[in-house]
């Protein structure tokens, strides 16, 4: 799927402008088929203004203190099979090139859950989908509802039929119990 990004700006003089509009297409890892990713917007400081709305740049998914990520992610429907991947070194290393930094906070042993140094704030566009927390505790979501997700341990799953797709906006935090991938 290409999601239309509009990115406003300003000219020399401090007019708004439109600075660009483009279609983004999204990430689908092998890893995961199904999963699509799409990187909107995002820088690692605050931005200062007035500016001629170019995309910042950034080095990893989720952003540092200070910084910030505008992103779309779909989930797909659980499968009862494990995909199957030829070449597993190189799935895991696209998905690295991919979503930079985010395979370092996945827990190994505990499929798709996670704990980041960010508050994140989400909305369920369309389809359905759970979210873990600790202890196996999942709430059920659908179009319209939101998470704030503060720093806390969790997962996304799709226990439906159709994929769910969210819209997301990440910003750096301090976190006690995380550190940084390297």
């Amino acid at each position: 799927m290409k999601v239309r990004r509009v990115v406003t700006g300003h000219d020399a003089n401090g007019k708004a402008i439109v600075a660009s509009d483009t279609e983004v297409d999204g990430f689908r890892p092998m890893l995961n088929p199904g999963s699509e990713f799409h990187t909107l917007w995002g820088a690692d400081e605050a931005p200062r203004f007035p500016d001629d709305g170019k995309m910042p740049s950034f080095a990893t998914w989720f952003p540092p203190v200070g910084g910030f990520r505008f992103a779309l992610f779909a989930v797909p429907p659980e499968r009862s099979e494990p995909p199957q991947i030829d070449d597993i070194e190189a799935a895991v290393a696209e998905f690295e090139a991919g979503l930079p930094g985010l395979p370092g906070y996945m827990e190994p042993d505990a499929p798709g859950m996670h704990t980041t140094d960010t508050i994140d704030f989400e909305v369920i566009l369309d389809g359905e989908v759970w979210l873990e927390l600790d202890d196996g505790v999942e709430v059920h979501l659908k179009p319209g509802d939101t998470v704030v997700q503060n720093g806390t341990r969790h997962a996304w799953h799709n226990h439906g039929g159709q994929v769910c797709r969210i819209a997301v906006f990440l910003i750096g935090a301090h976190h006690d119990k995380v550190t940084r991938p390297a």
